[in-house]
């Protein structure tokens, strides 16, 4: 695995946060994104941000790795710039599917701090009981599920309740 972080303090807390790049980088959301759908079984969901430069690079790899996780051909619904009350909406619209929230938010020193929210098919989010221990070992064990083939590589879509700007 190139680019190791501290697993245990950046994956916690319903997601992944840190600060960027000393804790966390864009490849965690690759990493973070593929074993989501590994875990959740998803075959689809709905990612947003919020609109800041450091959130839609970490957006854009959230949606490529959940296209990428395993056999699942995991069908991305691209909320972009929402709030995550209407990710929450989205996820309900689409019939309870999971959904990754993106925000960053200043922090000390001028540093940026990127937190990834991961929300379970009930519209929580994801706890050690219901899914991130065994994300937070994949990503540790260097267990990043990658796609079989091209077929089984999923699709990222615009969220069909959302009028692009």
């Amino acid at each position: 695995m190139l680019n190791r972080i501290d697993v245990d303090a950046v994956v916690r807390d319903g997601g992944a946060s840190g600060r960027v790049p000393e804790q966390i980088h864009s490849g965690v959301a690759w990493w973070l994104a593929s074993c989501f759908v590994v875990v959740t079984r998803a075959n689809q969901l709905v990612v947003a941000h919020d609109g800041h430069e450091a959130s839609s690079e970490f957006f854009d790899r959230l949606c490529r790795g959940a296209i990428n996780a395993r056999h699942y051909a995991c069908k991305v619904y691209d909320h972009g710039i929402a709030k995550e009350d209407e990710l929450l909406i989205a996820m309900t619209a689409l019939g309870g599917v999971p959904g990754m929230h993106v925000k960053t938010d200043p922090g000390d020193n001028g540093a940026q701090v990127v937190t990834i929210t991961l929300y379970g098919k009930d519209g929580k989010p994801l706890t050690d009981e219901s899914g991130l221990i065994l994300i937070r070992q994949m990503i540790s064990e260097d267990q990043v599920p990658i796609p079989v083939n091209e077929h089984a590589r999923g699709t990222i879509e615009p969220y069909p309740g959302v009028m692009w700007r």
